[in-house]
């Protein structure tokens, strides 16, 4: 067996030694680093635009968001960075960490253990940055 390379393997290597050649700082370059720079929309917002506002009779923001999260655990929670701003907007929205964590291990009966746990792992970071920012 030989260890080539796919030419997309090849191609995403070029580039990142490229990107390296141009500026060096980009070696070490996180997506993560911008999260903090998205703001948290207030309760009373996202209540007006996902919640009550949307059908007085209908789902409040909070359980709107908690469906949502549910959704992207089915799908692997493959967004991390939106991920991540849905458990926040859900701390802001009022969902306890056992309600979040609550609906992410509810999806492990349907979209799997894998997708479960990578949806903990991410609310966790989550969990533990807004910990910090409390204290």
């Amino acid at each position: 067996m030989s260890d080539a390379k796919t030419p997309f393997e090849l191609m995403m290597q070029q580039a990142q030694e490229m990107a390296k050649a141009f500026n060096p700082a980009l070696e070490s370059f996180s997506p993560k680093g911008f999260e903090k720079l998205w703001p948290t929309m207030p309760k009373e917002v996202m209540e007006m635009f996902f919640g009550k506002g949307l059908s007085q009779e209908g789902l409040d923001a909070k359980t709107r968001l908690l469906l949502t999260l549910a959704g992207m655990t089915m799908q692997g929670a493959q967004a991390e960075t939106p991920y991540r701003m849905t458990v926040r907007h859900l701390l802001e929205a009022g969902a306890t960490k056992e309600e979040i964590a609550e609906t992410i291990a509810q999806m492990a009966m349907f979209a799997g253990i894998p997708a479960m746990t990578k949806g903990m792992d991410l609310a966790r970071e989550v969990l533990a940055e807004n910990e910090e920012d409390e204290t």
